[in-house]
Formats: C-alpha cells, sequence, structure tokens
C-alpha cells in the first residue's frame, strides 16, 4: 500500500469513528470537546488548549464549550493550580452520555488487535504525530509517562509512587500520568522523541 493510501485510510477511519451528524443530541465537533475533557489534565481543561490540540481557533472552541456548559455536560471550576484562570471539567450528565460515545468503535477495533500489533501501532502513530506536529509547528500533545517533565519524588507510606511535574513543580497522582498534558515534551521513552531529534538535525 503506498504512503499516500495508507495516509487516506487513517483519516478515512477517524471520520468514521466521529459519527454521522448528531449522536445522542450531540454533533460531532461537541462529541469532540467532550472527549478532550475526559481525557485531558487539570492544565490542560481550558477553551485554548482544546483548540490548540484540535487545530481550531480560539473562537470557535469557546462556541463549543459554551455550548456544552449551557447543556450540563461541562461545568467551569477554578484552577487549582493557577487561581486566576478557570478549568472545565465534566458533569457526571457528560460522562453517563460518553458510554453512546461513537468513538468507542475505534476503541473496541484498537483492543482487537494482537497486543504486539497494538504496541507497534502507537509506536508508528506516534512518531507520525510528532513528524505532522512539526511540520505544523504544532505543540505535541502527550501524556506524563514519555515526557521529558516527569520526575519521581519517592514514594507514599503506603507503597504507592509519588511523581511529580517539573514544568509545574507540583506532585502527580496516579490518574494524572495517562492523562493529555498541554506542557508535554518528548521524553527519551516518547517515539515523538526521535521524531523531533530528527528535524533539529536537518
Amino acid at each position: 500500500m503506498s504512503e499516500r493510501a495508507t495516509a487516506e485510510r487513517i483519516v478515512h477511519l477517524g471520520r468514521i469513528a466521529q459519527g454521522d451528524g448528531f449522536v445522542a443530541g450531540l454533533t460531532p465537533a461537541q462529541w469532540t470537546a467532550l472527549r478532550y475533557f475526559a481525557s485531558a489534565n487539570r492544565l490542560s481543561r481550558t477553551p485554548s488548549a482544546f483548540a490548540e490540540f484540535h487545530g481550531t481557533t480560539r473562537g470557535t472552541a469557546t462556541q463549543t464549550t459554551k455550548i456544552l456548559v449551557a447543556q450540563g455536560y461541562l461545568v467551569r471550576t477554578r484552577s487549582d493550580v493557577d487561581g486566576r484562570s478557570t478549568q472545565l471539567d465534566l458533569t457526571d450528565k457528560a460522562r453517563a452520555i460518553l458510554t453512546d460515545d461513537p468513538f468507542e468503535a475505534l476503541v473496541r477495533a484498537v483492543g482487537a488487535l494482537p497486543s504486539g500489533a497494538r504496541d507497534e501501532l502507537a509506536n508508528a502513530l506516534e512518531r507520525m504525530l510528532g513528524q505532522v506536529a512539526r511540520e505544523f509547528c504544532r505543540r505535541p500533545f502527550g501524556t506524563c509517562t514519555s515526557c521529558e517533565h516527569l520526575e519521581r519524588e519517592g514514594c507514599f507510606r503506603n507503597g504507592g509512587s509519588l511523581y511529580r511535574c517539573g514544568w509545574v513543580g507540583k506532585p502527580l497522582a496516579q490518574a494524572d500520568l495517562q492523562q493529555l498534558c498541554i506542557n508535554f515534551a518528548p521524553g527519551r521513552n516518547s517515539a515523538m522523541k526521535c521524531t523531533f531529534a530528527e528535524g533539529e538535525q536537518k
């Protein structure tokens, strides 16, 4: 299969997984927003971070989130990191409707792959994401587990590992480690690291 044909299939797969038109009363754009705020960490649950992640304007992102707030799917809260700003959090209503998300068909398709194929696919997609983000001068998003800002700070008394974000200087809970972050920088455990290093050498 040619490079172009492979790329077209990736885009087509994403479009199918987005759903066609209204699903459970929400537009594809609104589903995209709920999906983002469900997976983003507390530093990244803002309209501006959402706009950057999805490559849309801040005005469009703000309008989408305003509608979701009005419909009771998102709620504005004061940021516990920066008291001057607010963050957007899912409501119980949003968590309930996400069980009907058409995107779950794609999640099931990934889950049906053999574990080795899933790992290879994840690494390949991360490298591709890094290259495309670099070419378009876009900030790469990722999770703590492969970020250069992740620091280890010993253990809790109960034996659980304690991590810290070097970017904001705050501790991280275990649940934080798999969430998307706008302050992500590819670390040595990220397949993106190679892609950005290759770009710097050219």
